[in-house]
């Protein structure tokens, strides 16, 4: 188990270091503000939905290790997903943070690399960070305008 922490750690910190996505998506259909007042992260998430599917994805903001790699994985794993998978992938994610979920889910290929956040779950006030960018998403999808708080 140590060396998978290492190689979780290594990930965290490489999308921390350099977020993948980390821009304005001109022409974005959706957008919406989140904040954890408790850190003082803030994200904003910018989504294109084509045919039903996030056709391209992006964020920007300002927050910790966990909350800005929480933010770049997102982006990466849900380009391409319909509503409905991207839904799922969010239900999935809260269990996988929160310690919710049954069992390991680390061998859940639908997570793909977003396990690497199964050590949140030991750090409660770390979920919050590592949930924010999923809680802004799916307020930008569902279209709602007042900024997302973790609180």
């Amino acid at each position: 188990m140590p060396d998978l922490r290492g190689l979780y750690q290594e990930v965290i910190l490489d999308h921390s270091k350099k977020p993948r996505n980390y821009r304005v998506l001109e022409g974005a259909g959706h957008q919406a503000e989140g904040y954890n007042p408790l850190c003082g992260d803030r994200i904003t998430i910018y989504v294109k939905i084509e045919n039903g599917r996030i056709n391209d994805l992006s964020f920007q903001g300002s927050g910790c290790a966990i909350s800005t790699s929480s933010a770049s994985l997102l982006t990466e794993t849900l380009k391409g997903k319909t509503l409905d998978e991207a839904d799922a992938l969010f239900e999935k994610f809260h269990a996988l943070v929160t310690g919710e979920a049954n069992g390991d889910q680390t061998g859940d290929a639908s997570l793909g690399k977003l396990t690497v956040f199964s050590g949140v779950a030991e750090f409660p006030v770390r979920v919050k960070c590592a949930t924010l960018a999923w809680h802004t998403l799916r307020s930008a999808l569902k279209g709602e305008k007042s900024t997302v708080t973790t609180e």
